[in-house]
């Protein structure tokens, strides 16, 4: 792994921002995977979860229980996984029995047996941070799909936009047990990945945007809000009118509406250990927020969006939806 990187907190302002922007090459394609709905009436139907694979524990697979009982009602079409995705340290290699005693071992019902398409989080890149994208992890469970760091998942109806937030975080950067392989320099990553998602952002012709990445933007529970996103990533979000920002990394469910966009940001990070009571202040509106365990739904057609917050036992904690003219306007 890469020597722990001296760095000093610096407060970024906006047009340092767009600086970076700038200094980066040409934007490149983010990889891509075509996802096209299942269902007749053409509406696409997914689940998302976050922070979760601790080998069953701290109601993991109550979580996933519940999951696969939706996933039925729903027919879903996909699962989301908004990063965290085995605990404290990610997984060895490809053979480590982690993976299966935290994932293929628990996510075992007939509705989940469908794609899921994964974000990085903190705790998978302070183990061997490539081996959740070697492709060898799909001979082991072919559901598991973290196709790169950063990439699209394209269904008509949605892109969804997954991208690598670790980075990003500055703390991060002293600790040597982050594998930063492909990653440092840093700002040079991220210069290059701004680009490529502002690119892939103006491409998008699908009805809805939603951007996933492991750290929250804007958050009531225990991690608040986060800085280095706030100034890097969501200008780029608002200025290609996203929909949606999903992320996990706070172990918690919630919605909130920005201040000043339409935008949703949604916290699905409650796959297993949850932080009961534990919040921070946004100045964004908390919509809803709950300290405990659970996942989310999402349901969306051309023109509506119907999310659904469940806790462990099922229960519908919140239903949010949202409903936009064919050509886009909210």
């Amino acid at each position: 792994m890469a020597p722990p990187v001296a760095l000093m907190l610096v407060i970024v302002s906006a047009a340092a921002a767009a600086a970076l922007l700038l200094a980066a090459p040409a934007a490149a394609v983010l990889p891509k995977v075509e996802h096209a709905p299942e269902a007749a009436d053409g509406s696409l139907a997914i689940l998302v979860v976050g922070d979760w694979g601790r080998r069953g524990q701290f109601n993991q697979t109550l979580v996933a229980q519940q999951m696969g009982v939706v996933g039925e009602k729903m027919d879903i079409d996909f699962v989301i996984s908004t990063g965290d995705n085995i605990y404290d340290d990610g997984i060895a290699n490809t053979s480590d029995p982690l993976f299966k005693e935290s994932f293929s071992n628990i996510y075992t019902a007939k509705s989940l047996q469908k794609p899921w398409y994964l974000v990085l989080g903190n705790h998978d890149y302070t183990g061997n941070a490539l081996a959740q994208l070697d492709p060898a992890i799909l001979n082991v469970d072919s559901r598991y799909k973290v196709i790169a760091k950063s990439f699209m998942v394209n269904s008509g109806i949605a892109d969804f936009f997954l991208v690598d937030t670790t980075p990003f975080i500055l703390h991060y950067w002293n600790n040597s047990k982050f594998d930063w392989r492909g990653v440092a320099p840093r700002d040079t990553y991220i210069a290059n990945l701004l680009k490529d998602l502002e690119y892939a952002l103006t491409e998008s012709k699908a009805p809805w945007k939603i951007v996933v990445g492991h750290h929250p933007i804007s958050s009531g529970c225990g991690h608040g809000n986060n800085t280095e996103l706030e100034q890097l990533l969501l200008p780029v979000i608002k200025a290609h009118r996203a929909d949606m920002y999903l992320n996990g990394h706070d172990h918690c469910l919630q919605r909130i509406t920005s201040r000043d966009s339409p935008l949703q940001f949604l916290t699905s990070g409650g796959g297993s250990k949850a932080w009961a009571g534990k919040f921070k202040a946004t100045s964004d509106k908390v919509e809803f927020l709950y300290d405990g365990q659970g996942f989310m739904s999402m349901r969306l057609t051309k023109t509506e969006a119907h999310l659904a917050f469940f806790d462990v036992a099922g229960s519908v904690l919140h239903c949010w939806g949202l409903t936009k003219t064919a050509a886009g306007g909210n």
